[in-house]
């Protein structure tokens, strides 16, 4: 059974009021939290071994999730004493995580992405029947984030060249031995793993252009919440 983990340890500072009391993945968007919906969609999608991270109020996370039974999925919590930015939180979390690739989304994101759709490329990478070893999902640039991240062509990330560029949309499958020999329980951040990866042509890409929400301010919640509710 595939694993999955999703990235729940920040204090969203810009959620600010709503995140002092509570952390963001579990504020409310449509009648549930944020981060019931990744589970949701994840369980959809036969990811039923779930590794989350929490750090900021984490106990308000297994109060409300428990060990997950009550949405059909097994929940182990990897805490952090402090938010440890996500290569730090996965790589922290090694212990729960198998070898080989793992799916990794964000517990503020919203999509209507079908995770069920990355199966062959996940089978792929842990054949070794392709190179990459990072495989992300990328969206059209919201307008907070005109510039884009990286370039994406022929299924390749790419720093330079004439393709457009987009913005990582915070899914992705990677191989955890790419963060085996990161220390754990110390904050680090993946850009510099990505710029590596993308150098050293290891990372793949794909684009997806449907509904798509980063949920980081309270007029994004608003927003969200406005498009969920009938």
């Amino acid at each position: 059974m595939p694993t999955a983990m999703i990235l729940a340890a920040g204090r969203g500072e810009r959620m600010r009021p709503l995140s002092d009391n509570t952390p963001k993945p579990l504020l409310e968007a449509g009648g549930k939290p944020l981060i019931t919906w990744q589970i949701e969609a994840l369980a959809r999608a036969g990811y039923r071994d779930l590794v989350i991270n929490i750090s900021h109020h984490a106990e308000q996370f297994v109060a409300r999730l428990g060990d997950g039974a009550a949405l059909g999925v097994s929940i182990q919590w990897s805490r952090e004493i402090t938010p440890l930015e996500t290569a730090g939180g996965i790589a922290t979390a090694l212990p729960w995580l198998p070898a080989g690739p793992v799916l990794v989304v964000s517990g503020d994101v919203w999509t209507a992405f079908d995770y069920a759709t990355l199966a062959p490329r996940r089978e792929a990478m842990a054949r070794r029947e392709t190179a990459a070893r990072a495989h992300l999902v990328m969206v059209p640039n919201p307008a907070y984030h005109p510039e884009g991240d990286f370039r994406l062509a022929a299924g390749s990330l790419m720093l330079h060249g004439d393709a457009p560029r987009l913005t990582f949309g915070n899914i992705a499958l990677y191989d955890t031995a790419l963060f085996a020999e990161l220390p754990g329980g110390e904050k680090l951040k993946m850009l510099p793993l990505y710029m590596r990866w993308i150098e050293g042509g290891i990372a793949s890409g794909e684009r997806y252009d449907g509904p798509w929400f980063n949920v980081g301010s309270p007029a994004d919640l608003a927003a969200l919440d406005r498009y969920l509710t009938p």
